[in-house]
């Protein structure tokens, strides 16, 4: 739609010209429930903006995008909304010094997680609504000025069915049947919410008294489905958020500036959290429905702390524009997890970071979209994109690495004067660093340039030259890629180990040093014993991909499971499938690393991850021929680690989880099926409703599970998960009639929500059904450039990169892929680098094959 893809360019335009004192917004949301009579829901929506004009007579615009607008009037004088309303923007002519303009709106509500969603509950019928705006989806519920950094107070107040609780920013009261929410501090367009509906709501109290004796008082809520309220841990919930809220305090010396702080878990969500401040957004898959592992309960103390710094980072000071997106996200993404391990029970937190968050950041590295972490944004479309692993995890553990650099003293006194010198305003990568500067002593201009303004992922491999068993020698080789060859400057920890007499492998000595150029001699460790073991990023300091000389790699083919610090045991393997992933080490010989190991991981989390990536390495590098052969040997080893794991246990639940994954055979379906049933039994092991549906799949899409058995299990969890998990094992079925059925479901018609498109892609894709799916690689093709044009970017990218023929691995859909490229250079950028990282995701796993193969003449 035109004027949809605000650009870089138009919204500096309307900075330099524009500033707004406030926003009056009325919604009233009584259209939400009742008879429809067929036709779009919509609700009203009535935005009275103040602002004002630095070139009096200039003319700019407004955003909106709503079926129709009813009235528009600016400064008093009524405008016709046909001649100034074009479907997303309200031409703003002849401005006066002060303004105000008043438009009244019909808008529509979302289905696809974009705007005011609207969910129907089928369990009990009940409607829920909430907002979700970032980047730019505001604009969806009022009229407004679009942009981070034209921030303004908000003043809600909303009109909703009876018997509903509505929340806001503000504080709230009901009263004459309105709703009316006290104003909020200035805050950009983007991280204004709403929610409504009869949901199940807690609250508690935080209160901090600071060393001058004042207190601080902060209401609490949290809030879900009420059919999810029998499973809701309210309690844990507060205990992280309190923990958190004394840790960010103490940390950052600038008390919680929104009042109350209320979380929201909602239905259908498209992201993992969104921190609205006063009334934070999370997807309701963080209320278990079932047992699950603590590495679940990890990542959503992570995914709370996350959110609560960005009250902070993003919130109270945001970016200017969506180039330093990463001036909150990476900082987010590293106090989430600085925050867990200090304030919280997951004191093992930066194994996770290590093993699981660097692995997004490692692959989104090596793109051939990446970017450096400052990115060129040079519109939403763009911006929407770049919500990736190198805004989050890249800049996260580039955070890390400064913090080894500067000393953590000087790292968190910079953000204090951050804070405090640009509350309630935006800033850019200068206004950062200078704080830096002044509280580290250091220059950061060299360092930004090479870790912040340019892309790409480091190797470093160590040289070990031995003499009478002792080292001659030790030094890090760093290496870059030919499309980004910055050799940076790395505070790395290097690590020698040894095998004891009992057979463990430990660390004996670590020196810590600064590695820079291509090449670096760690003269501390010459004369150290000789190794069985190097670990050049030992401890995680740096970002980079680690590597092994020869004799710590043959170390690892034996002993990896004999290293005794969980840490660098997480560091090992995270180099081993990056190794895997570059086409350096067969994926046949880190499934049997994981075949060999795995069961004697400690760590849930790090565990989890393997199962993981050894799916992955069977079903994306493994060679064509050799997939019966490992899938058959990981479900036989998946079967033998979940019988012997502790009854009841965690590791128990991870390796059932594994084993119906990976089960093909019929006496493994049987098996399935048979706890299923109840007529078999693994002593400890819960078959709970989510276990159920994670069996249900592996049996639809082998043919065992049918329609009719599906939708007796509907019945039996006719709730609103259970209706994704039924789509999901319908989709996944082994039927070209079902296959057609998805397709059209998704491509073809916008019928479905936003969860039941993901849910329908998920199941659509099997790798045992390469066969049956490959006539979809052509009309992939055929197709993309209308899905793009015509459905959200939400649903365009889920399309898009959900359905891309992934699994059509040969060189003919490589090629396919780039006719499409070649052929589509002018079509929309956001959507050709979806399918740029698709293809380089296909060669990489051609690749990886390839080695593979060849080692099956060794």
């Amino acid at each position: 739609m035109p004027g949809e893809n605000l650009s870089r360019d138009e919204a500096r335009e309307r900075a330099a010209l524009l500033s707004v004192d406030g926003y009056d917004v009325s919604l009233d949301l009584r259209s939400a429930v009742g008879d429809g009579n067929g036709e779009p829901r919509t609700f009203r929506s009535v935005t009275t903006l103040r602002f004002r004009c630095n070139e009096p007579g200039a003319s700019s615009f407004a955003d909106l995008i709503a079926p129709s607008v009813t009235a528009v009037s600016l400064n008093g004088k009524d405008l016709d909304p046909s001649e100034v309303f074009d479907g997303t923007r309200i031409a703003l002519e002849n401005l006066a010094a002060e303004n105000e303009l008043v438009v009244d709106a019909q808008c529509a509500y979302s289905r696809t997680g974009e705007g005011l969603h609207r969910f129907v509950d089928p369990e009990d019928g009940e409607v829920y609504l909430y907002t979700q705006y970032e980047p730019a989806d505001s604009r969806r519920v009022f009229a407004g000025f679009e942009q981070p950094d034209l921030k303004a107070p908000f003043r809600f107040e909303v009109r909703a069915p009876e018997g509903w609780t509505v929340w806001s920013n503000g504080a709230g009261e009901l009263s004459d049947g309105v709703w009316r929410f006290a104003e909020t501090k200035p805050i950009s367009t983007y991280i204004t919410c709403v929610v409504a509906g009869p949901y199940h709501y807690v609250t508690d109290t935080y209160s901090r008294t600071f060393a001058d004796g004042t207190t601080l008082e902060i209401p609490l809520g949290a809030m879900c489905r009420k059919g999810l309220a029998p499973h809701f841990d309210a309690d844990d919930v507060f205990l992280i958020t309190k923990q958190g809220l004394d840790f960010f305090h103490e940390h950052f010396d600038y008390p919680y500036p929104f009042g109350k702080y209320d979380q929201a878990f909602v239905p259908e969500y498209n992201l993992g959290a969104m921190e609205n401040p006063g009334l934070v957004t999370f997807r309701e898959e963080y209320v278990f429905r079932g047992k699950v592992t603590q590495a679940s309960y990890e990542a959503r103390a992570n995914v709370i702390l996350h959110e609560m710094a960005h009250m902070w980072f993003g919130d109270l000071v945001t970016m200017a524009w969506w180039d330093d997106l990463w001036l909150k996200e990476s900082f987010a993404d590293f106090m989430g997890t600085f925050g867990n391990v200090g304030a919280t029970r997951f004191k093992d937190a930066w194994i996770t970071f290590a093993n699981r968050r660097k692995a997004w950041a490692y692959r989104a590295d090596q793109l051939p979209s990446t970017h450096p972490i400052t990115a060129d944004i040079r519109d939403l479309q763009d911006a929407k994109l770049n919500f990736d692993g190198i805004t989050y995890a890249k800049g996260a553990s580039v955070l890390k690495q400064l913090v080894a650099y500067v000393g953590q003293d000087a790292f968190l006194e910079g953000a204090r004067r951050y804070f405090k010198r640009h509350a309630y305003g935006n800033t850019r990568l200068g206004d950062l660093l200078s704080v830096l500067g002044e509280t580290s002593g250091r220059d950061m201009t060299a360092w930004s340039r090479s870790w912040l303004e340019t892309a790409g992922v480091n190797a470093l491999t160590p040289q070990v030259l031995l003499a009478d068993s002792r080292v001659a020698e030790l030094a890090v080789v760093q290496e870059a890629p030919e499309a980004h060859p910055e050799l940076r400057p790395h505070r790395i920890a290097v690590g020698l180990y040894r095998l004891t007499e009992g057979g463990a492998l430990e660390r004996y000595a670590r020196v810590e040093t600064d590695v820079d150029g291509p090449r670096t001699v760690v003269a501390e460790l010459a004369g150290a014993e000789a190794p069985d073991l190097v670990l050049v990023n030992d401890d995680d300091l740096t970002y980079c991909k680690t590597r092994f000389d020869a004799g710590s790699l043959a170390t690892l083919q034996e002993h990896l499971g004999d290293l005794t610090d969980p840490l660098a045991r997480a560091l090992c393997w995270s180099a081993l499938w990056n190794m895997t992933r570059d086409a350096l080490l067969p994926a046949r010989d880190f499934i049997g690393l994981v075949l060999r190991f795995a069961g004697r991981e400690s760590d849930i989390g790090v565990l989890q991850m393997l199962h993981a990536w050894a799916r992955s390495a069977l079903e994306r590098y493994a060679a064509p021929a050799w997939r019966d052969t490992g899938g058959a040997l990981l479900a036989e080893g998946a079967l033998r680690e979940l019988r012997a794991a502790g009854p009841g246990s965690e590791h128990q639940l991870a390796w059932a989880r594994f084993f119906a994954s990976t089960a093909s055979a019929q006496p493994d379906l049987a098996l399935l099926k048979e706890l299923l049933d109840g007529t078999t039994a693994i002593e400890g092991l819960d078959v709970d409703q989510e276990l159920r549906w994670a069996f249900l799949e592996p049996l639809a899409a082998h043919g065992v599970a049918d329609e009719r058995l599906l939708a007796a299990e509907l019945a039996r969890d006719d709730t609103a998960s259970g209706k994704r998990h039924q789509v999901r094992c319908l989709a996944a079925r082994p039927s070209a009639e079902v296959k057609a059925r998805a397709w059209e479901q998704v491509v073809e018609s916008d019928t479905l929500s936003n969860a039941l498109v993901e849910a329908t892609i998920a199941g659509f894709d099997q790798p045992s059904q390469r066969e049956l799916t490959a006539p979809y690689a052509q009309k992939y093709f055929a197709a993309i450039e209308r899905v793009w044009r015509e459905r959200s970017i939400q649903i365009g990218m889920d399309v898009v990169s959900g359905l891309f023929p992934a699994f059509q691995d040969r060189p003919e859909t490589l090629a396919a892929t780039d006719a499409w490229l070649q052929a589509h250079q002018d079509a929309a950028p956001a959507l050709r680098r979806l399918v740029l990282e698709a293809r380089d995701d296909l060669a990489r796993a051609l690749r990886g094959q390839e080695c593979d193969a060849e080692a099956a003449t060794r």
